[in-house]
Order: C-alpha cells, then sequence, then structure tokens
C-alpha cells in the first residue's frame, strides 16, 4: 500500500520527465532553422584575359562565338577570367577610372576576329606593344586580327604579318601539323582536314616564326586561281612567336560559327592562351618546311 502511495505521488514527477523528454528528443530532431547563406566573395582567377572583338571592316558571324569560347574555357578550367569589349577601351596603361580595367590588370589580349583600323591613338598602340615587348605579356590572335591595323606597321611585326586574300574561300583545307610537340597543337594528328577559310599572308616570313600547323601544298588546286600570291605556295594555319618578351600566337582557323563547337578548334585556343599566359611552354624557335607529301 505504501508503495502504491509512493507511486501516485511521483506520478505527476514521472509524467513531466516524460514531457521533457520528449521535448528533447523532438529538438534534436526538428530540422535546423533556415538562414540565408553568407554571401561569397567573388573568386580571384589566376589571370585576366581581356577579349576585343571590334570590327572596323568586314563582320564575321563567329566573333560572338569566338569571344563566348575564350569567356567559357576561362570560366570552366578557372584558370583565367575574361573582360570582353567591342570597343578598344581598355587597351591602355592609363587610369580608366569607375572600376574599368587597363592593361595593367591583364596578362593576355586576344583579338577575335577584329578587322580594319582600330579605335587606338598614339598613346594606345605603345602601351600595347609595351604591354606585349617589355612587360612580357601574351597575345593570341584568332582568324581575322590578321586583316587588322594595316596602317600600323609594329603591329604587322607583333603578329607576324597581314591578311592577303584568302586563295580557297571556305574549303576542306589539308592540313599539316608541323610542330606537335607544341601544346596548342599536340592534340592534332599529324595530318588532317577541317572546313575553315584559311588566311595567304603577306609581310610574313617563316624564318620569323615557328609555324605550327600549315597546309599540305601537294594537295592544293592552284588551277586558275588569280588570289594566289605566294609563289613559294607556303601556306602557313597557325604559328608561334616572340615580340621582346611576350609570347604571341595566331591561327586562321576559327572563320565559321560551327568552327568553334569543334573540339579541336577549342582545345587548340584554350591550349594558345594558357601558353600565352605561360602557363606552358612551348618552342618559338623557326624551322624548315617540311617536304612536301606526294
Amino acid at each position: 500500500m505504501r508503495a502504491f502511495r509512493n507511486l501516485c505521488c511521483s506520478f505527476p514527477a514521472l509524467v513531466a520527465l516524460a514531457f521533457l523528454a520528449c521535448s528533447i528528443t523532438q529538438a534534436q530532431t526538428a530540422p535546423a532553422a533556415q538562414t540565408p547563406p553568407l554571401p561569397h566573395a567573388k573568386q580571384i582567377h589566376l589571370k585576366h584575359v581581356l577579349v576585343i572583338g571590334q570590327t572596323k571592316g568586314w563582320e564575321h558571324d563567329s566573333v560572338s562565338d569566338a569571344m563566348a569560347a575564350i569567356y567559357n574555357l576561362g570560366k570552366e578550367s578557372g584558370l583565367w577570367d575574361t573582360t570582353m569589349r567591342t570597343d578598344t577601351k581598355s587597351i591602355t596603361k592609363k587610369d580608366l577610372g569607375s572600376n574599368a580595367k587597363n592593361l595593367g590588370y591583364f596578362d593576355v589580349i586576344v583579338f577575335t576576329s577584329t578587322t580594319g583600323e582600330l579605335d587606338l591613338d598614339d598613346s594606345q598602340k605603345a602601351d600595347m606593344l609595351s604591354f606585349i615587348h617589355e612587360d612580357g605579356k601574351g597575345f593570341v590572335g584568332i582568324h581575322a586580327a590578321l586583316d587588322t591595323n594595316y596602317n600600323w606597321p609594329e603591329y604587322g611585326e607583333m603578329i607576324g604579318g597581314w591578311f592577303d586574300q584568302h586563295p580557297w574561300m571556305t574549303f576542306n583545307a589539308p592540313i599539316l601539323n608541323e610542330d606537335p610537340s607544341f601544346p596548342a597543337v599536340r592534340h592534332l594528328p599529324g595530318a588532317f582536314v577541317k572546313y575553315d577559310e584559311i588566311y595567304q599572308p603577306k609581310a610574313w616570313s617563316r624564318d620569323k616564326v615557328n609555324v605550327l600547323l600549315s597546309l599540305d601544298p601537294a594537295k592544293l588546286n592552284y588551277d586558275n586561281n588569280p588570289r594566289i600570291h605566294r609563289a613559294d605556295h607556303d601556306f602557313p594555319v597557325a604559328w608561334s612567336k616572340s615580340y621582346g618578351k611576350g609570347r604571341v600566337f595566331y591561327s586562321t582557323l576559327g572563320h565559321t560559327e560551327e568552327s568553334w563547337d569543334d573540339p579541336d578548334i577549342r582545345t587548340m585556343y584554350f591550349e594558345a592562351v594558357k601558353w600565352a599566359l605561360g602557363l606552358t611552354e612551348g618552342s618559338i624557335a623557326s624551322h624548315p618546311r617540311p617536304t612536301p607529301s606526294h
């Protein structure tokens, strides 16, 4: 009987303990309150690339594709961030203010099928050349970058020459890989075909560049073609070179919009930018022209 009374007396306490235990269990299993995540600071990439798509002459439909490709390649790899401009405001070492970036911020300039005489005054031209020549930064020229700045002799010296017709227009170009050790072309076979528009250069010399890709002269049609101006039938498709302390890469590939969906082309320019940034090594030494195939 005493035990029963003791149990009755302690019953309220037992109920209270049970309620407390239940509350603790519910608190432990209840989902945490949803709070907004803290804002993330902007990711700082390793390098900074300036892409220029200004056209003062022929406007290629592929300019946007090329600009987007360089942007996406940098973002996907995490190796660089990209500033895209269709003007030349950023090509200067002057302080632009208002958070605008000048050449002091960038490591490589990419010209994506620029054409004609770009909007550059004398001080901008000097700054761009010193950016490459003295500062040891990089330059990558895509397709019509060779069809640019004819009235600026130092530009032709820097990039390696100028456009002088495309003898076969857009065609299935037979291409030879002359330097398979170079990062931008090592993924390509020794001989291959690409549907593209191949430029013929003038004021260009094999002795001043490292030819990476070239047209196979034995597989070209020369009949009744007044646009062929090179008597040596030496038609480079891509090359690397130095300009002072800086690195320069150029390729005529990338004329069509579809070419920018080609993994071979995307990989070539991805590796070209990496090389121009100094992230990889590749030769700039000239070499003899390969013996044509038969």
